[in-house]
């Protein structure tokens, strides 16, 4: 039988990576200032976690000049869109099994 924890993905296993998907898959874009604000993020760490979404490729990144003040938009790649279902799946899995 496999494990189900083997199917999470690395990435996603830290929640604020995984609200920040979560945030990226109801909305076509969101920018840096409303990410900050809604998950309650200091500028540093919501970059820390926006880069290491962007390492696997999970996000899209758009920078852009609104009243020549930069304004960085993200979106939900289509491999991010597959690892956060993938992930879900795995925690759905485990969830089922320990009600067993």
């Amino acid at each position: 039988m496999s494990n189900p924890f083997d199917k999470l993905d690395k990435t996603l296993e830290h929640s604020v990576r995984l609200q920040i998907l979560s945030i990226l898959i109801v909305n076509d874009f969101f920018d840096f200032s409303s990410l900050k604000d809604v998950l309650n993020l200091t500028d540093g760490s919501l970059a820390t976690h926006i880069k290491a979404l962007e390492r696997e490729k999970y996000i899209i990144v758009n920078k852009t000049f609104v009243d020549r003040k930069p304004n960085t938009r993200y979106k939900i790649s289509e491999k991010g869109r597959q690892a956060f279902k993938k992930h879900l799946d795995a925690l759905e899995a485990i969830v089922k099994q320990q009600r067993k």
